[in-house]
């Protein structure tokens, strides 16, 4: 098959990521993780709102409290990105994939079009699921899609961890090799940023950060501290993603596999 056809690409690329079962159960990790511990974050904040809300200047932002979790659910996106693209180098069949489909940059857009899109919809569901059980679960102190910047917000969600699903995609299409990716991804996102993020002098730089940047798509009211709104967050965010599958994409068309 010298010149494959896009659409056979991308039913190549869907019958990989559905047979392994490893990125199965990643994507549906990202959905348990962030629905459950974002209820069980939405219950106790119910039972001990006054504990929890005490010196608050800040409204109560009942979507974000639905979506505390999101963290651990970032974490299965992540790998996913990662595997969807690093199984192949571990296994070796990246060395078959490129003999059937020798067009590399038309063979990695198919990979990252099934990535996204897959992404896309679980992340929709995710979001969704964890909003109105979240909701359900704060009693009197729940909002509804109808409030203002809310549904904004829970698409936000949604959009977030598509993005970072892509943006691991293009950094392991840049390394070559999952471990390496996942040693760089996971201390990144939930090590350096966080600690950053905490330290004065340099709390500047996390903020620009693509993580950082994204999650302000999940906010419905803007602290006063935050140096940008939503929309800055996701044209952050977005290059964020941009940059790394436009640098696996130069990587993936000059590097032997």
């Amino acid at each position: 098959m010298a010149m494959a056809s896009f659409p056979a690409i991308l039913r190549s690329e869907w019958t990989k990521i559905r047979t392994v079962r490893s990125t199965v159960w990643t994507l549906l990790l990202s959905f348990l993780v962030t629905a459950a511990l974002g209820a069980l974050l939405s219950l106790l904040t119910k039972n001990n709102f006054a504990d929890f809300r005490r010196g608050a200047l800040t409204p109560f932002d009942a979507t974000a409290t639905s979506f505390a979790g999101i963290m651990l659910g970032e974490i299965a996106m992540v790998v996913f990105g990662v595997l969807a693209i690093g199984n192949e180098y571990s296994s070796g069949m990246i060395r078959v994939s490129l003999a059937a489909v020798p067009q590399r940059g038309t063979l990695l857009t198919g990979k990252l079009v099934v990535i996204g899109v897959l992404a896309l919809a679980v992340s929709l569901v995710t979001a969704f699921v964890t909003f109105f059980l979240g909701q359900a679960l704060l009693g009197v102190h729940r909002t509804t899609l109808g409030a203002p910047n809310v549904l904004r917000a829970v698409l936000g969600a949604a959009v977030y961890l598509t993005l970072l699903c892509l943006f691991s995609a293009g950094v392991t299409a840049m390394l070559h090799n999952q471990t390496l990716a996942l040693g760089v991804l996971v201390p990144f996102f939930f090590l350096l940023s966080p600690i950053l993020s905490a330290v004065p002098r340099v709390k500047t730089v996390a903020h620009y950060f693509p993580d950082y940047a994204g999650r302000q798509m999940l906010t419905v009211f803007q602290e006063p501290s935050a140096p940008y709104g939503w929309l800055a967050g996701f044209f952050l965010c977005g290059a964020w993603t941009l940059a790394a599958m436009t640098g696996g994409a130069a990587v993936f068309k000059s590097r032997d596999a």
